[in-house]
């Protein structure tokens, strides 16, 4: 790799621009074994869960036992996200006190329909002390969020992930889960758009079969394909295929390598055209070899 190269990509790194968030696993929080067990799995991230995976009569002690665990700093590298139930739900106000006195690396909000659900969810964490490293991670998951997903998007600069909630908006759309989820891509490429636009990351839905790891490594790589920046998970089982499938192969490292310093040589040499393979390189395609280098990067020293 040249001087040039390693220069971007640690400093792309280091400013932030890139963050490995290939698997992100959901953890109970009501479950005090399995927030001990998350220390150990090898996930990019975990959402340390109030909402769904929380009785109601176990939400005010789950709270208490999530919040110590964001706070205690035993997770090494993992980003450690709390999500809070719902806006509208009895205990989203008190969920969003206790994770901004947390200082988790994000809240994740779910049914997030509107740029307005945003910008009070915001206005909440910041009246209760939130650090200014805690960031939103807004769920995307009915019709209407995917229809607004652009204002949603670009709602705050405090918002840095948007979340595919695609069981929701299966059932929303009345739709069936299927092999491909046809039903669901229109959704899922709003989202996608929504993103990129405002340059916000954006993870893909869970895979709900946890024995089907055939079929959950092929929505991995539909995901990948697609552009999403990981996926959420349900098991420990799904994160390994996961982290290997979101992350770039050794040909495409080389690849990357390779363009990048074939352009660098040319501008040097004052040349105007640069093939690679017998393939042209522009611009477009030296940006790309820069973000596989950093997101490489960034999986290595996570």
């Amino acid at each position: 790799m040249s001087d040039v190269t390693e220069d971007v990509t640690e400093n792309a790194v280091a400013h932030g621009a890139v963050r490995a968030r290939r698997s992100v696993l959901y953890m109970p929080g009501a479950n005090e074994r399995a927030l001990e067990k998350a220390r150990t799995l090898p996930a990019d991230a975990l959402i340390l869960d109030l909402e769904d995976a929380v009785a109601p009569d176990a939400k005010a002690e789950a709270r208490e036992r999530v919040a110590a665990a964001a706070a205690s700093g035993a997770y090494g590298h993992r980003e450690v996200t709390i999500r809070v139930n719902g806006p509208g739900t009895a205990w989203h106000a008190d969920d969003l006190r206790a994770a901004a006195q947390a200082g988790p690396d994000a809240v994740v909000v779910p049914k997030v329909e509107s740029a307005q659900t945003v910008r009070d969810v915001e206005r909440a964490l910041e009246a209760a002390g939130a650090p200014d490293r805690t960031a939103i991670w807004a769920m995307v998951e009915t019709p209407r969020a995917m229809l607004d997903a652009r204002a949603v998007a670009g709602a705050s600069e405090r918002l840095t992930v948007l979340v595919m909630g695609t069981n929701d908006l299966a059932k929303e759309l009345h739709a069936e889960h299927v092999p491909g989820r046809a039903p669901l891509l229109t959704g899922l490429s709003l989202a996608l758009l929504a993103a990129r636009e405002s340059g916000k990351a954006i993870l893909d839905g869970v895979y709900n079969d946890v024995r089907d790891l055939t079929g959950f490594e092929a929505e991995c790589v539909q995901g990948r394909q697609f552009g999403f920046d990981g996926k959420t998970l349900i098991h420990p089982s799904q994160v390994e295929p996961c982290n290997r499938v979101f992350a770039p192969a050794e040909a495409d490292i080389a690849r990357a390598r390779k363009v990048i310093e074939a352009f660098e040589l040319a501008e040097r040499e004052g040349r105007g055209v640069v093939t690679v393979d017998g393939r042209m390189i522009e611009n477009l395609h030296v940006e790309d070899a820069r973000r596989v280098l950093a997101l490489a990067a960034a999986v290595a020293g996570r």
